[in-house]
């Protein structure tokens, strides 16, 4: 892994996560408690020895910029290591925001040939949950003579239009490629992890003009060089949705089932980030309390119900409240008789004394983002706080920060953003 750079893309703007990428960039979002989504990727490459790394930053990236620091609480610090944050060029001759992954990359040519001992980079995407060992990547990518290598594993046919799809010989080779067909011809999908030899990214950015790898640089590759596919079968999931983000939590609490095990994984995070975990009391569990399949992290004060649910630190649990089938993130807080159901709250939100949210049962969609949520989901952005007594049904978004003032009577029907 001497020879290999990394470059992990962290700029999305996460539009389809709602209200918890508003306020800051997708990968920065909160995840199972005490990570952030971006700690599985920088977890990956300390771990596969990716000694020296590029983390591409644009939309809203302070809360990113803050997780990561120096990197030292991956490894990526001192003489033989080091990660270093790339913003787009803006302001510069002929330069603009990152328009797509491969003019992130071409924008950023002068800092992978700064690395001129570096042979292959390694590209990486920091919105994954899994857990992968790019070295073994990195080994058949050269083992093969490969100009490109693309991770990739196999989905339902269904889901196979949302990716970039691969169709290979017998031995691997990419001999097709389809971006988000609509009649998908395989099931085996791109993981948006990439090894490129250095040469050949050079000759190929030369030689087409596209700003999008799977549309532009990964056609190229296809037929004119030798790209293949590296099958990988963990666990995987884009949580580029507030529905995958929900059950991607979710697979936390059946770990067995799941696969997805951060812990056995030696997934690390900045415990310094923002809320210092220091700063936080032991757990208290009140003798009235019940909890059940559920994470609870340190800090939190539990005296009502929590079931299949994942709590950040700091939250509250009072009295006679009950959150079950849920993600709540850092001290929000559920007063006494609240009860919720299948909601993900962001940070520092507060659900008033006997209010219900998730209340019955809805197919029908939000009328203002009709394809955000499903499943009865209800989205709750940053400091939102809700009212004492009131009722929302399904398929509701609350905004960050609402407050008394953006609330009406004492019952929200499903399908309304406040």
């Amino acid at each position: 892994m001497d020879k290999t750079l990394g470059l992990l893309l962290a700029g999305g703007a996460g539009s389809r996560l709602g209200v918890l990428a508003s306020l800051r960039a997708k990968p920065a979002v909160p995840f199972g408690g005490i990570y952030r989504i971006i700690d599985f990727a920088l977890s990956n490459a300390a771990n596969s020895e990716v000694n020296w790394l590029g983390v591409l930053t644009q939309y809203k990236p302070l809360a990113l910029m803050e997780h990561i620091g120096d990197g030292k609480a991956w490894g990526f610090i001192g003489r033989s290591r080091g990660v270093k944050i790339l913003p787009p060029r803006t302001g510069e001759k002929d330069s603009d925001w990152y328009k797509g992954t491969a003019d992130a990359v071409r924008q950023n040519l002068d800092f992978i040939q700064q690395y001129n001992f570096c042979d292959t980079l390694l590209i990486l995407s920091g919105d994954h949950i899994y857990n992968m060992d790019y070295s073994e990547l990195i080994e058949y990518h050269r083992s093969r003579g490969a100009d490109v290598t693309i991770a990739t594993m196999e989905v339902p046919l269904e889901d196979a239009r949302h990716f970039g799809i691969a169709n290979v010989d017998a031995e691997n080779r990419i001999v097709a490629w389809e971006e988000k067909p609509k009649h998908p011809k395989s099931r085996l999908a791109s993981m948006g992890i990439y090894a490129f030899s250095i040469d050949f990214l050079l000759r190929a950015f030369a030689e087409v003009d596209g700003v999008d790898f799977g549309q532009h640089i990964v056609p190229y590759a296809c037929r004119s060089a030798a790209t293949y596919a590296y099958p990988f079968h963990g666990y995987w999931r884009d949580v580029g949705t507030v529905k995958a983000y929900w059950r991607a939590n979710l697979d936390m609490l059946n770990p067995a089932e799941s696969g997805l095990m951060p812990e056995n994984w030696k997934i690390y995070t900045n415990i310094d980030d923002e809320l210092r975990f220091g700063d936080y009391p032991p757990t208290f569990v009140g003798q009235n309390a019940m909890i059940r399949n559920s994470i609870v992290s340190q800090g939190c004060v539990i005296e009502g119900e929590v079931v299949d649910s994942v709590l950040s630190p700091g939250v509250h649990i009072a009295e006679g409240a009950r959150v079950q089938n849920s993600v709540l993130m850092h001290n929000c807080h559920l007063e006494m008789g609240s009860c919720v159901d299948r909601i993900v709250a962001d940070k520092n939100v507060t659900i008033g004394e006997g209010s219900l949210i998730g209340v019955g049962e809805s197919t029908a969609p939000n009328e203002q983002h009709p394809s955000l949520l499903e499943e009865g989901l209800n989205l709750i952005g940053k400091g939102a706080n809700v009212p004492a007594g009131f009722e929302i049904g399904r398929h509701c978004i609350i905004k960050p920060f609402a407050n008394f003032a953006s609330f009406n009577g004492k019952k929200v029907s499903n399908g309304v953003t406040i």
